[in-house]
């Protein structure tokens, strides 16, 4: 069973058909949001037509709810398929992560740098 299946309804801040969001309980950065599937699914290439489009529109709605509280300046969006790519939650949940200007060094390669020494190029 899935951590996600009991989520303190009181922490989902918005809900759609297929999905619903919450603030991540061990944030990246100001305002990190995960959109996770409200039927157990294990990653994205289990989602369906209508869970894959609607998935698109919530990416946008996630934005639009970071904005409303925070200033970033560019986002990353991820979603961990499989244990060797970092999957940890066996239950599809895709990450808003907002950026914010010197969050990092050099951001340059972003999520290249899930491999170590392959984000420089």
């Amino acid at each position: 069973m899935s951590v996600f299946n009991n989520i303190d309804p009181n922490r989902i801040i918005y809900k759609g058909s297929h999905f619903f969001l919450i603030k991540d309980g061990y944030p990246v950065s100001p305002g990190h949001i995960l959109i996770i599937s409200n039927k157990e699914k294990l990653d994205y290439f289990e989602l369906d037509s209508n869970e894959r489009i609607e998935l698109t529109e919530l990416i946008i709605k996630a934005k639009e709810i970071v904005e409303n509280e925070y200033k970033p300046d560019g986002y990353n969006i991820g979603m961990n398929c499989g244990i060797v790519a970092g999957q940890s939650v066996m239950h599809f949940h895709c990450h808003i992560i907002p950026r914010y200007q010197g969050d990092m060094k050099n951001p340059k390669g972003g999520i290249r740098h899930c491999i170590e020494g392959k984000g420089n190029y």
